[in-house]
Formats: C-alpha cells, structure tokens, sequence
C-alpha cells in the first residue's frame, strides 16, 4: 500500500460533521432564492404565453425543487431531534447521502426551468432542448461524474481500489 500523500489526511468526525452541516448551509439559500423566482413566475404576465404543458413542465420543476429543499433541509431536522449534541459517523453518512440525492432533483429543476425560459425568450422548442441536454449534461458531469471518476482515481492511487 502506497504512504498516504502529506497533504491528505483524514478529517476528524467533527470536521466531517462540521463540513457536511457547512454544505447543506451554502447550498439552501440559491435554491431557496430559487424557489421563489419559479414561484413568482406564475404569477407574471409572461407565463400565460407559455402552453398548458409548458405551465406544468414549471409546475414539476417546482415540485422537484420542492424535494430537492426538502433533502437539504433533513439532515440538519435528524441531527436536532434524533442526536441532538451528538456527533456520529451514522449522522455524517446519512447526510452525506441526503445532501447527494438532493442533487439530483435540483438538477432536473433547473434544466427544466432553463428550457421553458430558453423557448420563452427564443420561441424554439429544438434549440431549448439543445440548452436543457447540454445543462443536464454539465450537472450530470460535473456533480456526478467529475466526483466518481476522482474518488475511484484515489482509491486506485492509495491502493484500496479493485485488485489491491
């Protein structure tokens, strides 16, 4: 097994548990200004040049987003109710995991929103489409992909990965 790099060390749980709380933090106000932008949105002149569909194409994309607030939100609900005072590496895991699927609503609310805003503003449902898959395509990658092909680039590196 390789020396670990002196610049990597292991977080202490209470650093882990620091950050994961530090995250959720970051994350909830852009998606709460969010939510009320897309809630806003129905109530402008604008929305009515959208068709029936498109109006519940935002509807989704609300409710997504709705989800995505409300995973976001958890963590910090169970670490107030359930280990209160505590800190606990079941607390970091299941907040971590909160925090990674909540990702994945939000990524499909914003690229809806990006294509009822890009057909909107261009009137051309082909090139919206183009906008929406190239955005869910740079979440996907860059929340997704980039993390899992780096985690699997370090346990290779540190020789935990498959055949170590």
């Amino acid at each position: 097994m390789e020396c670990q790099n002196a610049t990597e060390q292991p977080a202490s749980l209470e650093e882990e548990t620091r950050t994961v709380i530090e995250e959720a933090r970051m994350i909830l106000p852009g998606i709460q200004a969010f939510f009320g932008f897309q809630l806003i949105a129905v109530f402008n002149n604008r929305f009515q040049e959208l068709t029936h569909t498109e109006q519940v194409l935002h509807l989704i994309a609300l409710l997504l987003l709705a989800v995505s607030i409300a995973l976001i939100m958890t963590p910090a609900a169970y670490h107030r109710i359930a280990e209160r005072g505590m800190v606990s590496r079941h607390f970091v895991e299941l907040a971590s995991r909160f925090l990674e699927c909540a990702m994945f609503p939000l990524m499909l609310s914003i690229t809806v929103d990006l294509f009822l805003l890009t057909r909107l503003i261009l009137k051309n449902s082909a090139l919206s489409t183009v906008v929406a898959v190239g955005a869910i395509m740079m979440f996907f990658g860059l929340w997704y992909l980039f993390p899992w092909t780096q985690s699997t680039r370090a346990r290779r590196r540190h020789g935990s990965g498959p055949g170590a």
